[in-house]
């Protein structure tokens, strides 16, 4: 019997094979790649599982000493309770499996391929890459600056904002030493205080004054400073920040400055030369700073008090240290 009428009485037995096999040919000729897809999964997922298995056993035993890991741990095993039941209703819609997958991944570490050039190695299910890649954790894309530009221009139309102190406060606060929030505390409560140049003086000195010590203060020991000698560059890096300014005019009541040039440091730089003369300055918060102490230094129900009134910069009134 010839192999043709073998074949045509084995299809006369099983007709229904016969007719279903455009049907099962896709599928049969996709086995090999969804086989290789899935031991692939399972081999990148059991090397995962690897490595933090022993993290997660790390902090189980941080958990047992800590009542924040342990409220920390509990709290993420919620999560990925969630998100795993999140997957299994995502499939169960018609959602592609390797959509699914990636979109679980992310909400559970943010999980990504370590770079698209590897995409090629990796297998596809509906256009969907889902193994064959290696995975690394990464951040967001950050916004533009345009997009931030954007989003600040809509947050000032909302006239609903409870926004309260400037986006830049908190930042100021970090750069900020201990000391730095004593000077301003004194000068809100206490207001401008008096400051001194000693520069050289006689019949010379109305030619030509040379600065022998600029801005020496009381500032540190009224303000209860630690560190007394470190007050210049506490000045330097309020003046930096935006919170004080220094005026080139005295303070109306001379009687500020007597303590002042009574100090050791001013006698001294007084008597270093043959003739001296102190030229009286002041020192004051800004605008910006009086509103600084304001929201972040004093009480709430204190921010509305009445203060000592500061001076505003004009037209050459600012200087910076030491000049």
């Amino acid at each position: 019997m010839s192999t043709d009428d073998e074949r045509r009485r084995r299809d006369a037995r099983h007709p229904r094979d016969l007719q279903r096999l455009p049907e099962l040919l896709p599928a049969a000729e996709s086995l090999p790649g969804i086989a290789r897809v899935a031991a692939s999964a399972a081999w990148h997922t059991a090397g995962w599982g690897a490595r933090t298995s022993a993290k997660a056993w790390l902090r189980v035993g941080r958990a047992a000493t800590s009542q924040e890991e342990a409220a920390a741990l509990a709290r993420d095993a919620g999560h990925a309770i969630a998100v795993v039941g999140e997957l299994a209703r995502t499939v169960s819609a018609g959602t592609p499996v390797g959509r699914a997958l990636m979109s679980a991944g992310a909400d559970l570490g943010g999980l990504v391929p370590a770079s698209s050039s590897s995409s090629a190695a990796g297998e596809t299910v509906d256009g969907e890459v889902v193994a064959g890649r290696l995975w690394e954790t990464s951040a967001p894309e950050p916004p533009s600056l345009r997009d931030l530009g954007h989003e600040l221009l809509s947050r000032s139309r909302d006239v609903w904002s409870t926004d309260q102190g400037h986006p830049a406060y908190e930042r100021i606060l970090s750069e900020m030493a201990p000391d730095e929030a004593r000077i301003l505390v004194l000068l809100l409560n206490k207001g401008p205080q008096p400051s001194v140049d000693v520069r050289t003086g006689g019949p010379i000195g109305m030619v030509s004054s040379q600065l022998i010590a600029p801005g020496l203060t009381m500032i540190g020991p009224r303000a209860g400073c630690r560190y007394v000698d470190q007050v210049p560059a506490y000045l330097n890096n309020l003046f930096r920040l935006g919170l004080v300014w220094f005026s080139r005019e005295a303070l109306r009541d001379p009687m500020e400055y007597q303590v002042v040039e009574a100090q050791p440091d001013v006698l001294a730089a007084m008597h270093s030369v043959k003739f001296a003369k102190v030229v009286r300055r002041s020192i004051h918060l800004t605008p910006f700073g009086e509103d600084f102490c304001r929201t972040c230094l004093v009480e709430e129900d204190a921010a509305d008090a009445a203060f000592p009134e500061h001076g505003t910069p004009g037209d050459g009134e600012s200087v910076g240290p030491g000049h």
